[in-house]
């Protein structure tokens, strides 16, 4: 027989275990200069000092893969995720039976308009 714990556990989300996790600690004497010198470099790679040093001790040099988005894919993601929550919000009133207000006409207006832009914008970025 199960416990409601054991179920909670079974269900818990959130970010996955790791499985060789990184819990041994390893100090590195240097002066100011070089501290300085570990973190602007550290930097330019868009990491913290510690995967910096780690990559260069164990590989010998940095080669870290930045991971980041166009502009417009996030300015895209943003609007999609604000109108997903707009729809939800009108249908969730619709299944109620409610009209929406004409407020809420103006704004779901806007909001179309502003994903049209985001798309116009996309076809010129691809063009």
């Amino acid at each position: 027989m199960e416990t409601k714990q054991t179920v909670k556990r079974a269900n818990k989300g959130g970010r996955p275990k790791v499985q060789l996790k990184r819990d041994c600690s390893l100090s590195v004497m240097c002066n100011i200069i070089e501290k300085k010198l570990i973190q602007v470099n550290a930097r330019k790679f868009n990491t913290s000092s510690s995967v910096y040093l780690r990559e260069l001790g164990i590989r010998g040099s940095v080669k870290l893969k930045v991971r980041t988005l166009p502009k417009e894919v996030l300015l895209l993601t943003g609007t999609l995720n604000h109108l997903a929550a707009n729809l939800n919000q009108i249908a969730r009133k619709r299944n109620a039976g409610q009209a929406l207000s004409a407020v809420e006409r103006i704004q779901l207006g806007q909001q179309i308009g502003a994903l049209q832009q985001t798309v116009e914008e996309i076809r010129m970025h691809i063009r």
